[in-house]
């Protein structure tokens, strides 16, 4: 039993490494020109309604996945980003998360 969940971990893993490694970080760099249009700016806070928006370079790609998969799902509220990721397939969202954690 410990050997059968020990191998699914390691599929999980190398599933979503390969995912990752897949990814095409010059095409995320042209389809993230949204994403830096606020994400981009050094310390922005939106106007109304008034929140920080926070950096998105240098994040961890498995992260950023997570995150633009829950916006595009509408299981994170935001509706600027539910816009934003509603078209995005998953090869877009991996594409930009490779570019943005490139970035530093």
């Amino acid at each position: 039993m410990k050997k059968l969940a020990l191998a699914s971990v390691f599929l999980c893993l190398v599933t979503g490494m390969q995912s990752v490694q897949a990814a095409d970080p010059e095409a995320g760099r042209v389809k993230a020109e949204t994403c830096l249009g606020c994400h981009g700016i050094p310390l922005y806070v939106n106007t109304y309604p008034t929140y920080h928006v926070p950096k998105i370079g240098g994040q961890h790609a498995d992260y950023l996945i997570a995150a633009l998969k829950a916006y595009r799902d509408k299981q994170r509220s935001h509706g600027t980003m539910h816009a934003n990721a509603a078209s995005l397939s998953d090869d877009d969202i991996a594409d930009i998360a490779a570019y943005l954690s490139s970035l530093k």
